[in-house]
């Protein structure tokens, strides 16, 4: 207490100069029309931009739920027109059976939002982190994608965190995809050289297709669905041996640019598995025989 009451006397003449200025300002412009006028003028544009950033602010965090938003949208999206190109392109008098298989193929897909956390772009195995784990419903062997095309798949979790191997990798990334409307499949490596190039390798020699053609899942594995999108062909070359055809495709995801994706989670799965798990067993039993 002693201490304060020295302070105060030590520094009086301060407190009491503010005392009286603010005592004078309000003085000043209560009682001066144009004073007044100037105060009241200079504090609504200060509150204006006191407001202006507060909105600012509010509509930066809010774009955080806006583009995990879009993301989703964007990719039932694409999965809706592929699947709508397909029945087009196939329209026969069974038309409307056709579209509720489509519809029911959508259906048994669950999407786990999630933003990425570390990108690796510039080693020749790169990985990427994301948000999302266990206690989200993430599973290793789950497909990635985000609004414009594949990402990769997961390859670890934990209870909150994920690693997933992008496309990006050449020693573990292989992902089995297809001509769209051609028919033609084969599978997505690549060369750890320009990041938005990619190629498609074992495209047999009497396949029919153009450069612009693009390239898509196919679905034949249980990671991603048919229809997503993996880029456009760019270049077409001979395979090493001469007996297929080596297709560079730019692709369609901007991996430099990768902030919000999605787990694609198969309610599927675990039934078509213990069925290939079955028929596997069932062999063995035969050739043991």
């Amino acid at each position: 207490m002693r201490n304060l009451l020295e302070f105060l006397r030590n520094h009086f003449h301060w407190f009491l100069f503010v005392l009286l200025e603010a005592l004078c300002a309000v003085l000043l412009f209560q009682y001066n029309n144009y004073q007044n006028s100037v105060w009241f003028t200079s504090a609504n544009w200060v509150a204006g931009k006191v407001y202006e950033w507060t909105s600012w602010m509010e509509s930066f965090f809010s774009m955080t739920k806006v583009n995990e938003d879009l993301t989703l949208r964007n990719f039932y999206l694409e999965r809706q027109v592929t699947q709508l190109r397909r029945l087009y392109a196939e329209a026969t008098t069974e038309t409307d059976v056709k579209e509720q298989q489509e519809l029911e193929k959508l259906q048994q897909y669950k999407l786990i939002p999630a933003k990425v956390v570390t990108n690796e772009l510039h080693l020749a195995n790169n990985l990427i982190t994301i948000d999302k784990g266990e206690k989200d419903g993430v599973e290793v062997g789950m497909g990635v994608a985000c609004g414009k095309g594949v990402v990769g798949v997961v390859y670890l979790t934990n209870a909150h965190y994920s690693i997933v191997i992008p496309v990006l990798n050449m020693k573990s990334s292989r992902i089995s995809c297809a001509i769209r409307n051609r028919g033609y499949f084969g599978v997505l490596r690549w060369d750890g050289r320009d990041a938005g190039i990619a190629y498609v390798e074992d495209i047999p020699r009497h396949a029919r297709f153009n450069k612009g053609d693009w390239v898509e899942t196919n679905g034949f594995s249980t990671i991603f669905p048919p229809g997503i999108l993996v880029g456009q062909i760019k270049q077409v070359y001979n395979s090493r041996d001469g007996l297929s055809y080596r297709l560079q495709v730019r692709l369609s995801t901007d991996f430099g640019n990768l902030r919000d994706v999605v787990v694609i989670s198969d309610k599927t799965i675990a039934e078509r598995m213990r069925l290939m798990q079955a028929a596997r067993d069932s062999l063995k039993l035969n050739v043991s025989e």
